[in-house]
């Protein structure tokens, strides 16, 4: 069977789109037909030309998609599904039309002979290397599901740990903002009309009085400049950030700053330590594990480090003494590898790590953003004092030349 894409009309004239299987595409129109649809056209959706497509013009799979339709996956098989029949039911309860063609079109792979992760990996962009490799390893052991149960918990896991530090960050970010518009407000519109009355007095203002017209001016004459300028430094900031040396420079500064580069090594070592857990627990070889796994760090000098460390197990090091020489792993990580080296339970050791560094991680996000509130108070605070001072000095004086 093909995954066939039709365009069709239903009985109030409205245009459907989806993906079905058949034969044949008369026996697709024949299914349409049957559902009491008009087919418009219908094209064959399968294989490496469907993955191109996909690949091309289509929405890709998120990561949030990806662990459901794992867990769904998962879930069947142990329910004893043959392979081909689970990628069918996945497909028909997502509602998502892209999630659809996509299992669709791997399920066509499977039809035809190959294996899953034979078809998985039509789509790059959409199934990652540790997703494929790890998915590779269990059909070649036959616990398939046991290895799509793992994956389902890592990306789980690895979707709620970015959706914590998210909505953690959220409320900072916000207050932010909303504190540089109040600022940027005040100088425009406020402050302007406040000291208007203090350019027809003869006395000399006080020199904060004097900054504040002249900031406000600044603001009022070239705010939209300035916004542009802010705005094209941001572009160019992001620009210079794809390229390797200025990249390679931030991530170094940002390992540099307090708290910040704390909260940068403890989130890349969870990250470093969950997927190699889950790779050495699907039997993948320690090397490849390692070269996998350094693709989901963030940090170019920690990625950079466990290259290295690749190299250096290769050669015959240990795992712990490979890492313990780049010098960016917690001293905890450390030893739990340690342990799991030398008691056969590397791929434990590895999780519990996981889960350490990833409860350090919501706790420093709870220090940065309970330090970050109160700091972000006081500086406005200041801002708003300065502008209070500045419009009360010159009435005081004025109120002093008048007695």
């Amino acid at each position: 069977m093909d995954a066939f894409e039709y365009v069709a009309l239903d009985p109030t004239g409205k245009e459907r789109r989806g993906v079905l299987e058949g034969d044949s595409p008369r026996q697709v129109r024949q299914q349409l037909r049957e559902s009491g649809l008009t087919p418009l056209s219908i094209d064959v959706a399968s294989g490496a030309t469907q993955a191109r497509k996909s690949s091309l013009f289509q929405r890709q799979i998120n990561a949030m998609e990806l662990a459901l339709i794992t867990r769904q996956m998962a879930t069947l098989l142990k329910s004893g599904l043959p392979l081909e029949h689970v990628l069918k039911t996945t497909a028909s309860q997502s509602d998502k039309r892209h999630v659809e063609r996509t299992l669709l079109a791997v399920r066509a792979k499977v039809l035809e002979g190959r294996t899953l992760a034979d078809g998985l990996n039509e789509f790059p962009k959409t199934f990652p290397e540790l997703y494929i490799k790890t998915v590779s390893s269990g059909e070649q052991s036959g616990h398939l599901d046991v290895v799509l149960e793992r994956l389902a918990d890592y990306t789980e896991q690895r979707q709620q740990m970015r959706q914590k530090t998210i909505f953690a960050l959220f409320y900072p970010a916000l207050l932010t903002i909303v504190s540089f518009l109040i600022v940027v407000g005040l100088l425009t519109y406020i402050v302007p009309q406040v000291t208007r009355v203090f350019e027809t007095m003869q006395a000399e203002l006080p020199w904060i009085t004097r900054a504040l017209m002249t900031t406000s001016d600044v603001f009022r004459s070239y705010g939209i400049y300035i916004f542009i300028l802010v705005l094209l430094f941001g572009l160019l900031f992001s620009y210079l950030l794809r390229k390797p040396g200025p990249k390679r420079w931030w991530h170094k500064t940002m390992l540099r700053i307090p708290l910040v580069g704390r909260l940068v090594r403890t989130s890349n070592a969870a990250r470093f330590s969950r997927t190699l857990s889950i790779m050495a627990a699907s039997s993948v070889p320690i090397l490849d594990s390692m070269r996998i796994a350094s693709q989901v760090l963030t940090n170019m000098p920690m990625r950079n480090a466990v290259e290295e460390a690749t190299l250096r197990v290769r050669e015959g090091t240990s795992l712990y003494q490979a890492l313990d020489k780049t010098g960016y792993f917690p001293p905890m990580t450390l030893s739990l590898l340690a342990s799991g080296e030398s008691s056969g339970n590397l791929e434990g050791m590895l999780e519990r790590s996981a889960d350490i560094q990833e409860r350090e991680i919501e706790t420093l996000v709870s220090t940065i953003q309970g330090l970050f509130e109160p700091i972000l108070i006081l500086v406005m605070g200041g801002i708003v004092l300065v502008i209070v001072l500045a419009i009360l000095l010159p009435i005081f004086d004025l109120n002093q030349l008048v007695g």
